[in-house]
Order: C-alpha cells, then sequence, then structure tokens
C-alpha cells in the first residue's frame, strides 16, 4: 500500500507543478494555476469516491493509490473537501464549521 501511495503521490505532485505552473505562466496577477489544480482535484475526488462507494468501480487498493497517493499529491485541498462535504451530508454542521474555521 505504501509504494502504491508513494507512486500516486509523486505522478500527483509532479502534475500538480507542470499544470500549475503552466496555468500560472499564462496569467497574470492571479493564482489561477493553483485554483484550477484545487477545483479539478477536488472534482476528481469526489467523482472517485462516487465510482468507488456507490458503484463499486474501484477496488480498495485502486482507491487509494488514487485518492491518497495521485490526488493526494496533486492538491491537499481535495481531501479537505472531500472531508468537510462527508461532515456536512452526515449532518454534523457544528463538526464541519469547527473543522472549516480551524483549517482556515
Amino acid at each position: 500500500m505504501y509504494i502504491s501511495i508513494s507512486i500516486g503521490g509523486f505522478i500527483g505532485s509532479i502534475l500538480r507543478y507542470t499544470l500549475g505552473g503552466w496555468i500560472q505562466n499564462n496569467f497574470v496577477n492571479f493564482p489561477v494555476g493553483t485554483l484550477v489544480v484545487n477545483v479539478s482535484g477536488s472534482f476528481l475526488l469526489g467523482l472517485i469516491m462516487y465510482l468507488s462507494e456507490y458503484q463499486g468501480f474501484f477496488g480498495e487498493e485502486t482507491r487509494i493509490f488514487l485518492t491518497i497517493g495521485l490526488i493526494g499529491g496533486y492538491t491537499p485541498l481535495s481531501t479537505f473537501s472531500y472531508e468537510s462535504f462527508r461532515l456536512l451530508d452526515g449532518s454534523k454542521l457544528t463538526l464541519m464549521t469547527a473543522y472549516l474555521m480551524a483549517t482556515v
């Protein structure tokens, strides 16, 4: 598992650096590269978790490689977004608010 997570994290970090840098070099005065990486990573994490949990599309090892490794290396914000949503989805508004405030 650790090797799988490490490989995914390596690939995700390289993708973040490459895509974020390329986008940022084409725009000025706004961190659009980071914004694109954070939004796309959050969307992909949500999609992968949906396909895993509700459709049974990915096995545990593949899910862990993709979510913790690849997407985790690509953008830590995606995990923050997913965990916040899970608290909201579980009607744990007080915990979600505390988590958001403590993180931000």
